[in-house]
C-alpha cells in the first residue's frame, strides 16, 4: 500500500477532549477507591496546553498526566494526604498544578 494518508493538526478542542478521555481512564480507576476527581477548566486547559508538541502530537499528553495527575495523587495517598472516599480537585495556582483534598 502507497498512499499518503494526510492529517489535520489538532486543534485546542482536540486536546482538550483527548484530555478529558484521559482523566476519564483516570477516574476509572480511582473508582476501586471512592475516590472522586474533580478537574478545574483552568487545569484541564493547561494540561491540554503542556501536553501537546508540534512534533509529537499529543502523545506527550499521556505521561503529563500520569506525572502530574496520577503520580502526584499516588503519592498524596501514600503520605495520607488522601484517603478512600475523598474528593480531590485538581487546580492551577502560581502557574502550577495544585491538589485540593477534601475528606468526606
Amino acid at each position: 500500500v502507497d498512499e499518503i494518508v494526510r492529517f489535520r493538526a489538532l486543534e485546542q478542542g482536540d486536546l482538550v477532549h483527548i484530555v478529558d478521555i484521559q482523566l476519564d481512564l483516570l477516574r476509572g480507576r480511582l473508582a476501586d477507591r471512592h475516590i472522586e476527581l474533580e478537574v478545574t477548566e483552568e487545569a484541564e486547559q493547561k494540561l491540554a496546553h503542556d501536553g501537546y508538541d508540534p512534533a509529537f502530537g499529543a502523545r506527550p499528553l499521556k505521561r503529563l498526566i500520569q506525572r502530574e495527575v496520577g503520580d502526584r495523587l499516588a503519592t498524596a495517598i501514600l503520605e495520607g494526604k488522601a484517603a478512600d472516599g475523598d474528593k480531590v480537585t485538581l487546580g492551577v495556582s502560581d502557574g502550577d498544578f495544585a491538589m485540593e483534598f477534601i475528606q468526606t
